[in-house]
């Protein structure tokens, strides 16, 4: 076996990547620095036609979840006036799924060459690459978005600019549960010419 294999023949890498899932239920132990800068250093790795660097990371930790999750309950409360404290409160839970949150946004930029949806693709390849990146460490994660990707008090709450778009809320931390693998259905979505 060469040293890039593993028990199964295939490598580590490649393993990472079928056996992907998502973090259902996280431990309190949060994700050190260390670990989220060589997290962030992997996303930023990913392919970026015209190297616009199209992506903008913010790491919430700690109490600072609270300011997302307060501004999540009252775009609720603005969208569902009738919502009741048990609602706002679960609602505002959602950024406290995780001991580390980081929210994920895009800023296209005009450019003859790059239209915005390759700018758009190249942040979620950057997830993807955090993704893979945290499993590879042992860390869980999971990739959010819901109607608070595209509040603009939630934007403004995170002190994004008017012209960012959350792609993904990822929370990441030592996984306790994790959802079932996705069924590897490539037939009925792939043509061979």
């Amino acid at each position: 076996m060469s040293s890039g294999s593993s028990q199964s023949g295939l490598h580590p890498a490649i393993e990472k990547i079928l056996s992907r899932s998502s973090t259902k239920k996280f431990a309190d132990t949060p994700v050190t620095r260390a670990q989220l800068e060589l997290l962030l250093t992997a996303a930023v790795r990913a392919p970026d036609h015209g190297l616009l660097a199209p992506w903008r990371f913010t790491v919430l930790e700690g109490d600072s979840r609270t300011l997302l999750g307060d501004a999540m309950a009252a775009a609720l409360r603005e969208k569902s006036p009738d919502a009741d404290r048990e609602l706002l409160d679960r609602e505002a839970s959602k950024a406290m799924r995780s001991p580390t949150l980081v929210v994920v946004s895009a800023v296209s930029q005009a450019h003859p060459k790059v239209p915005e949806i390759e700018q758009w693709v190249a942040v979620g390849a950057a997830i993807q690459n955090l993704w893979i990146a945290a499993e590879s460490l042992g860390l869980g994660v999971a990739w959010k978005t819901g109607s608070h990707a595209y509040n603009s008090s939630v934007k403004k709450t995170l002190g994004l600019a008017p012209n960012e778009c959350i792609i993904g809320f990822i929370h990441l931390g030592t996984p306790v549960t994790k959802g079932p693998l996705r069924t590897a259905d490539i037939e009925s979505r792939t043509r061979w010419l």
